[in-house]
């Protein structure tokens, strides 16, 4: 038990408290940027087997940020990971986004990115060990309707 006004530091985190690390953070930001209007971005992509990709991301504060694009093997080179991150950057358009931004590890999809308008602003090196971290941005142009 901690006596009043005694910190304690734990690396066991509930749900709850998880929740609340998000929200507190959240009510700081907003107060300086507004409402985040944080939505999220979820594709997947099925065949008769199943899921052969997905996209996972979210919208806020008028940016879209891709966090997974994943792809099967067995479905790649079919244009599936053109299809999700098009259809994401289109709902971020609908939602009012005017930028998009991702990472990818040296070993993964950087010149895909790129041939779809992704622009490298940022490295990491190092990260993972023997590799490196690419952060890539994109303007988004008006939605098309």
């Amino acid at each position: 038990m901690t006596s009043p006004g005694e910190v304690r530091i734990d690396n066991e985190v509930s749900e709850a408290d998880e929740a609340a690390v998000v929200r507190g953070l959240l009510t700081f930001n907003e107060k300086w940027l507004g409402p985040s209007n944080d939505q999220p971005v979820r594709f997947v992509a099925r065949d008769e087997l199943g899921v052969v990709g997905g996209l996972l991301g979210h919208t806020r504060w008028n940016w879209l940020y891709v966090a997974k694009l994943w792809v099967d093997a067995r479905a790649r080179g079919r244009g599936i990971g053109t299809q999700l991150l098009m259809g994401a950057e289109e709902l971020a358009r609908k939602r009012g986004c005017t930028d998009a931004s991702l990472d990818t590890f040296e070993y993964q999809a950087r010149p895909f990115y790129e041939k779809l308008g992704y622009e490298l602003f940022g490295t990491l090196d190092g990260y993972p060990p023997g590799y490196r971290q690419f952060y890539l941005r994109k303007r988004l142009q008006p939605p098309t309707d």
